[in-house]
């Protein structure tokens, strides 16, 4: 398959609220639309690779379900019927949880993860398993960019953010420790929140300080109601309070005043990223939008200053937590891990407690910073990803492996640094590729950030460069 020009005012993404809508009069129904997700599936897949395992016969039995339940005017959720896509991170009851890591071939714990449970509470149908990096970490998979074969989907929640972008499904889950919701989101032309830090229950994810759950999805209103609908059953991480929000998408809100954050990606853009993100900002300031930049308010640089090592803090941080359980897995069978994950690992066992503290030290120090600026503007706004998804065909024997074959997070280590919500939007095409625009508030302004995101994306014409 060759690539497929994008365009945000033309691609038509795979929706759910609106078939949904449809549903009590019979004009379509959940076993219909599952059918039509098979099919695209069917189709896609040899090549976009987003997959890992099905339950085709559970999801028609569940669908089967739905349609029932519709029909008596008994949905379960708004999500009643909807085929969902859940990152092979997460344990699933019905299909194994492998990882993407050899070392796990095979592993079926049969239970399901607080979030995949609260779905199917909701009605949703578990229909696959979706791609992820190994571990979580930077080793690829097979997946590649639904808009070009030769590019990557992003990472680590590679297979989540393709099955949207390639119309498999309407919505899938995601995970985050650096960037692995949002990059890969905006690579591949999706919605997707990466919730205030402990918003979505992990359940057996809990490893990481920095780890999240969060949906990928074709339009801000599924993103949402996926994932109130978790949380509503499910709740947050232990000692969370959890995300929350109107049980129906926010109403689109209108900014009055944006913060631009640049941060220490600003100089890596090449310039018709940086033009049509200019362009944007033009776009929103000529519709009354006040914008402040780093030469514009001292608070505003201070922030940038913050966040001037994030792409270090958030691999210190999360390295140093993993090394325990990594070395644990490397030992039992050191056959089944890549070169490129014993390599992270080997960095994190040359770091100590004093290191891990400083990280920490400089994490807490942003988030204080960030917290001051609460009254200077509604939201920061800045790039999801530092251009289009990267050229990708795998490490070359005898040459350094490539230190981010799935892309730079360089953009999204702020937000997850600040445990801060953020919205990311399919607003630009960049020679013929998504890129995306993300929209970052105070923890538990998920609702809010959503709400700002859905008055961006359906007021301002998205930039094609």
């Amino acid at each position: 398959m060759s690539a497929t020009r994008y365009d945000p005012r033309e691609y038509r993404p795979l929706t759910f609220h609106d078939a949904a809508a449809r549903f009590r009069d019979g004009g379509d129904d959940p076993r219909a639309y599952l059918e039509r997700c098979l099919e695209t599936i069917s189709a896609r897949e040899p090549v976009v690779k987003a997959i890992v395992s099905m339950n085709e016969a559970g999801a028609r039995e569940a669908a089967d379900a739905s349609r029932a339940r519709w029909k008596a005017g008994k949905p379960l959720s708004p999500i009643d019927g909807m085929p969902i896509a859940i990152k092979d991170l997460l344990e699933t009851k019905d299909m194994p949880t492998e990882m993407g890591c050899e070392a796990f071939k095979g592993n079926f714990p049969k239970r399901d993860n607080a979030a995949v449970w609260a779905l199917r509470q909701a009605g949703a149908i578990v229909l696959a398993k979706a791609t992820t990096a190994e571990l979580g970490g930077a080793h690829p998979p097979a997946t590649t960019n639904p808009f070009d074969p030769a590019r990557t989907a992003g990472g680590s929640s590679s297979g989540s953010a393709a099955a949207v972008g390639a119309r498999m499904v309407p919505a899938a889950i995601g995970t985050q420790v650096g960037g692995s919701i949002i990059r890969p989101a905006a690579y591949c032309g999706n919605f997707a929140l990466k919730p205030t830090q402990g918003g979505i229950n992990r359940g057996e994810r809990q490893a990481t300080s920095q780890s999240t759950h969060g949906p990928h999805a074709g339009c801000i209103e599924d993103m949402w109601q996926v994932a109130i609908e978790i949380a509503k059953r499910a709740g947050g991480d232990r000692g969370s309070v959890g995300l929350m929000g109107p049980s129906a998408p926010p109403a689109a809100v209108k900014p009055e005043r944006l913060i631009v954050l640049e941060s220490e990606g600003w100089p890596m853009l090449d310039g018709a990223t940086r033009g049509a993100f200019e362009a944007l900002l033009e776009k929103l300031r000529s519709a009354g939008v006040t914008l402040i930049r780093r030469g514009d308010h001292l608070w505003v640089e201070a922030l940038e200053q913050a966040v001037a090592n994030g792409r270090a803090t958030c691999n210190q941080v999360t390295s140093w937590e993993n090394r325990w359980g990594q070395r644990a897995i490397v030992d039992a069978n050191p056959d089944g891990v890549s070169e490129r994950a014993k390599a992270t690992l080997a960095k994190a066992e040359a770091m100590t407690p004093e290191d891990y503290r400083a990280a920490l030290l400089v994490r807490m120090q942003a988030q204080q910073v960030h917290a001051t600026l609460a009254p200077l503007a509604d939201a920061v706004i800045s790039l999801s990803c530092p251009g289009p998804a990267p050229i990708w065909s795998g490490d070359v024997p005898g040459q350094p492996l490539a230190p981010r074959p799935t892309g730079d997070f360089v953009f999204n280590a702020p937000s997850s640094m600040l445990f801060a919500p953020v919205v990311t939007m399919p607003m630009m095409a960049v020679g013929g590729m998504p890129v995306g625009v993300q929209v970052m508030g105070q923890q538990h302004e998920d609702a809010r950030m959503t709400a700002i995101a859905r008055w961006i994306s359906g007021t301002i014409e998205p930039v094609v460069a």
